[in-house]
């Protein structure tokens, strides 16, 4: 009983926002601390809980001790009627959009302004920053354990494009355009095309899927990798049409120089 009165303290804090599974932290490396005890109390939840048949013209059996949340107005969360849920433990600040179907998992923290498009995910302990646009089909993985691993962290004005997936603790700086089909891990490289070196997530970074060319190019063996084309400088809006149309106008790998298109269209921000 009294494990069971500790978790549901600790699930209220979550769902307020008043707790998180991670947080900023300048005093750290990456800006971010990793509160290893929230998880541990999220795993207990499970641990403990039973099943339990919930719904009335639709059936759904969970845990007991990680039910559907139910919004009201008062919150300022617009969750548009077609499928959607956001699980106990989740906190959605006010202005947040959820465009059906859409998911948030256990230990989410989303942010004021941001909207959560169709069939998007945000995955366990993931923690989205203010005013991100999760577009279509975009995936942002869940990271339980181990309890001292970073959960994906997007921060504020990220444009994720549809159809990615960003997962395994990735962290995604401020105002940083992923074009649509990225998929980032703690492993995946990010290619800076016009300074050719492999780099890291960077604030101001559009980038789109691309295909590295490794040493071994003369064997026509690539490796999968995210291409950052340009960083700084550019509005949210502006990067995003540089990726689309870097991706259909991008010149061969050998010249890493970008059009005069692309630089005047980056002007518009």
């Amino acid at each position: 009983a009294e494990a069971f009165t500790a978790f549901l303290e600790l699930r209220e804090a979550l769902t307020r926002g008043t707790v998180r599974a991670a947080e900023p932290d300048a005093s750290q490396p990456t800006g971010w601390r990793v509160n290893a005890w929230v998880k541990r109390g999220i795993l207990l939840g499970f641990r403990i809980g039973h099943l339990e048949e919930t719904g009335t013209d639709l059936s759904f059996v969970d845990k007991h001790t990680y039910p559907a949340q139910r919004f009201t107005a008062s919150e300022k969360v617009r969750v548009v009627p077609g499928g959607s849920a956001v699980r106990s433990g989740a906190y959605l600040a006010p202005g947040v959009v959820c465009m059906p179907p859409m998911y948030v998992n256990v230990g989410a923290y989303v942010d004021e302004g941001t909207m959560v498009d169709s069939h998007a995910l945000v995955g366990s302990c993931a923690q989205i920053g203010r005013n991100v646009h999760l577009s279509a089909a975009a995936q942002i993985g869940g990271v339980l354990e181990p309890v001292n691993a970073s959960p994906v962290i997007l921060e504020d004005n990220v444009l994720v494009g549809g159809n990615c997936g960003v997962y395994e603790g990735t962290l995604v700086r401020r105002r940083a355009v992923l074009g649509a089909g990225v998929i980032l891990t703690r492993a995946t490289p990010v290619y800076d095309i016009v300074r050719g070196e492999i780099l890291r997530a960077a604030e101001d970074a559009p980038r789109a899927p691309r295909r590295r060319r490794p040493r071994a190019d003369h064997h026509g063996v690539r490796a999968q990798a995210s291409g950052c084309h340009r960083r700084g400088g550019c509005g949210m809006a502006a990067a995003y049409l540089l990726v689309a149309e870097s991706a259909r106008s991008l010149k061969p790998h050998s010249d890493h120089r970008p059009p005069r298109q692309r630089r005047e269209l980056v002007g518009l921000a």
